[in-house]
């Protein structure tokens, strides 16, 4: 869910917040990104695929772009949002959400292609968006990739939405910096604000819409100050609200080492057999699409080696993605591919 109608009030109240991308603005950026949300848009928009063919293609777009993915995982999902999490399992007609924070054979499926795409795979302590923005914060990623919105209250200074690696895509970025100043609030007013409009973490105030809870934070400040001046019989504060346990997830900063972030040179062999036996994605399809990353990739070192030549060398480089060559040996195969138990699709 994210924070309810927060980019309906960002495009009335902040406008100058949001600015409009193509793909190539992030050429050479480190780009961390939700995994499970990633997941989910192929689940819904292709719901007849197995979703490691979507990813498998997508990502090998974002590094022909000289983009540099970072998969984040969720981890064990804080108390406060398991009603939202059952929530959403029951919407989608899924089974009961994972409480444990334990991986699924899909998720292990999903990581063992990722390694095997060679870009970095990092297992967040709680929320996987939670760590994305800390990642932005402490300035080893540059931006978010995320659909939900409340990666901007957990701090990432710029969120991408819509990087879905098509030529004609419109890519929306929103800058936390513009959209505080704008909005006049600080960091953890706009905190309570998200709080108010509604989040995972935590019931809302009934009878809120976006432009009265913005003008009430931003006339008195706090959750507390709020509810001090407002009519609690028209706007019911709920019984036992937990609105602190929300702002202390979003303001908290996880309990968890900066990771090194490293990308290798796709091991093409053995994404060609864990595809096409996971997957059931036919092999030549898998070998073309390999081929043109490589012909891509080739060309792309051919202009540089011209603007070399011409005194016009570009700073950033696909071959600075692979800083060390995977040793070529046989993968490891994942957990019974839990993806195969999909039912095979047809494919021309």
């Amino acid at each position: 869910m994210g924070i309810t109608k927060l980019a309906d009030l960002i495009r009335l109240e902040a406008p100058g917040a949001i600015s409009h991308k193509d793909i190539s603005d992030y050429t050479g950026k480190v780009i961390a990104l939700d995994t499970s949300i990633v997941m989910n848009q192929f689940r819904t928009a292709t719901p007849s695929l197995n979703p490691l063919t979507g990813l498998f293609f997508r990502t090998l777009t974002f590094l022909e772009h000289d983009i540099k993915p970072a998969f984040v995982f969720d981890g064990r999902p804080p108390g406060e949002k398991i009603v939202a999490l059952q929530k959403r399992a029951e919407a989608a007609g899924w089974r009961s959400p994972n409480h444990l924070g334990t991986a699924s054979l899909q998720t292990k499926d999903c990581f063992h292609l990722l390694k095997l795409l060679g870009v970095p795979v990092i297992q967040a302590p709680g929320d996987a968006e939670a760590f994305c923005a800390w990642l932005v914060r402490r300035g080893t990623a540059e931006a978010v990739a995320s659909e939900d919105m409340d990666t901007l209250p957990f701090g990432a200074n710029v969120l991408i939405r819509q990087l879905n690696a098509k030529r004609d895509s419109d890519i929306v970025e929103y800058s936390l910096p513009k959209l505080l100043e704008k909005l006049q609030l600080s960091h953890k007013e706009f905190v309570d604000l998200c709080i108010l409009l509604g989040c995972d973490y935590c019931d809302k105030i009934t009878g809120f819409g976006p432009k009265r809870a913005l003008k009430l934070i931003q006339q008195y400040r706090t959750i507390e100050n709020v509810i001090l001046h407002i009519n609690r019989k028209t706007h019911p504060v709920p019984d036992n609200w937990k609105y602190k346990e929300a702002q202390k997830l979003f303001l908290e900063t996880p309990h968890a080492e900066v990771p090194e972030l490293m990308w290798t040179e796709p091991d093409k062999e053995a994404l060609v057999g864990f595809l096409c036996r996971c997957t059931y994605v036919k092999e030549e399809r898998v070998r073309h699409r390999m081929e043109r990353f490589r012909q891509i990739r080739e060309s792309k070192r051919k202009q540089r080696e011209k603007e070399t030549a011409a005194g016009n060398c570009r700073q950033t480089r696909m071959d600075d993605f692979f800083r060390v060559l995977r040793k070529r040996q046989q993968p490891v195969e994942a957990a019974d591919c839990g993806s195969s138990e999909r039912k095979k699709p047809k494919l021309k």
